[in-house]
């Protein structure tokens, strides 16, 4: 039996309290966690950590409480609305859990694991229909057989501009963790727009996703 671990970036998850603490911190968020359950009066509990040095100074639709800190890590606890849309639970919706939930320069980082290629794409079309800027960071297989003949894409699917937009991404680091580059960054070098950088970035994904799919499907 083989697997996928799979990282989704969403670039602007909305009224996100912990995306906003990365953003106006300037620091990564590396630790979230939340109640399973919503209290009686309909509010998720969620704690994150952020690097003892940081400031979360500022005006923010929640408020935090120190929980805990040491000489490396502090963590804040807040409550939030539990029917305001959330990619977290968007995610969990289509019963797939959460691995790990980090942000980053007001971006959320949604890790999770599928058994099948065609739930990441569904995961994907799901968090679309509420947010912009979704983008899959990371996609990797586990092999049981270190022999298995890798996917093939034929990067001839791509436009030439989606081609120049995965590369231009790639070359500033938007791909990695810690990211190199956001998607404000990536669209001034290219000189579009950012919501134009968003759309042509998740359009060569998709296309790369379906590449992907039907080579799985014939296997």
């Amino acid at each position: 039996m083989t697997g996928f671990r799979a990282t989704v970036v969403v670039d602007e998850p909305g009224d996100c309290p912990v995306a906003d603490v990365s953003a106006r911190a300037d620091e990564p968020v590396d630790s979230v966690s939340r109640s399973s359950q919503a209290t009686a009066d309909g509010t998720v509990v969620e704690e994150f950590g952020v690097s003892a040095d940081a400031s979360i100074e500022g005006e923010y639709d929640v408020e935090f409480t120190p929980v805990q800190s040491n000489d490396r890590e502090s963590i804040y606890r807040f409550e939030r609305d539990g029917t305001a849309d959330c990619a977290c639970e968007i995610v969990e919706r289509t019963g797939t859990p959460l691995s790990s939930v980090r942000a980053q320069n007001g971006s959320l980082l949604l890790s999770f694991r599928t058994l099948e290629l065609a739930e990441i794409a569904e995961i994907v079309d799901e968090l679309r229909a509420y947010f912009d800027g979704v983008i899959v960071e990371e996609l990797t297989q586990d092999h049981e057989d270190s022999s298995a003949d890798p996917v093939v894409v034929d990067r001839d699917a791509l436009t030439s501009r989606q081609r120049e937009i995965l590369e231009t991404a790639h070359e500033m680091g938007y791909f990695d963790y810690p990211k190199g580059a956001n998607a404000t960054d990536v669209a001034e070098e290219l000189g579009v727009a950012r919501s134009t950088f968003t759309e042509h970035l998740a359009a060569a994904q998709t296309k790369l996703m379906d590449a992907i799919l039907a080579d799985d499907r014939r296997q």
